[in-house]
């Protein structure tokens, strides 16, 4: 298939705040340099809800438990004299400075900046709709209105006090994605379903259909079977399940 559409269904806890993070770090990042005070606004926002996910206790021992699991998975891969030996060692060596960095971080990830009082301010009036402009939080408006180079110093050093969280995430995920090869299928009437093998948990799914198809997958999964129904808009509005058959590309992403 070409230009297709992709859709990433985590089947775990761990894989969605993985996706979750990623898709924060990629708004974050993406904003940064454009420069006009809403899309620094965005930015301010997506860093706000990353440091709100990594305020949980366990993400930080999380990913060195994920980064350890998969160096030993693939130090065994290591004795396959099919696999590309000098890739595997890059990986490899991916994996332990990256822990390495984690084990250097004293306390929680994103610490110094959960302390930050400008930050919390805003934080504090995001879960209210509407409620960071320039009558709720003036600090806020005054910072959105310096010179865009100021304010790109400012959420480059923000950056990078969590750069190993991001990087982290990125070579998890990353890993993950790569674990297997797409396959093409076809899901009759718009349904389809598949037996997994429960030894083996599946962490993600994804699904790439062809936008012209103007279909979208309502994917749900447990560690015995897959099941996935692709539903159209046809008023734009109300979703419901297509009758054609669909043809898509599968990637059951194990590692």
């Amino acid at each position: 298939m070409h230009d297709t559409l992709l859709f990433e269904h985590p089947l775990n806890e761990r894989t969605r705040t993985l996706l979750r993070l990623a898709r924060l770090f990629d708004q974050f990042q993406r904003h940064i340099p454009e420069k006009s005070a809403w899309s620094h606004r965005v930015a301010v926002q997506a860093l706000v809800d990353i440091l709100a996910i990594l305020s949980r206790a366990d993400i930080k021992s999380e990913l060195i438990k994920q980064l350890d699991q998969h160096a030993k998975s693939l130090q065994k891969v290591a004795l396959n004299p099919e696999v590309d030996q000098a890739r595997l060692q890059r990986v490899l060596a991916d994996l332990e400075r990256t822990g390495n960095r984690l084990h250097g971080v004293n306390g929680q990830l994103g610490a110094g900046l959960r302390k930050n009082e400008f930050l919390n301010s805003i934080a504090q009036r995001l879960t209210i709709p509407g409620g960071s402009f320039e009558f709720d939080l003036p600090q806020f408006h005054y910072w959105l209105n310096l010179p865009p180079p100021e304010r790109v110093q400012q959420l480059e050093k923000w950056q990078r006090e969590i750069a190993v969280v991001q990087d982290s995430v990125e070579l998890l995920l990353g890993l993950l994605r790569h674990s297997s090869l797409p396959r093409q299928q076809v899901a009759p009437r718009g349904t389809f379903q598949k037996g997994l093998d429960p030894q083996r948990p599946v962490e993600m799914i994804q699904v790439a259909v062809d936008p012209a198809l103007k279909v979208h997958p309502e994917i749900s999964g447990s560690k015995h079977r897959l099941y996935i129904r692709f539903l159209e808009n046809p008023d734009g509005e109300h979703a419901v399940a297509t009758e054609q058959d669909v043809p898509f590309s599968l990637k059951i992403c194990v590692l």
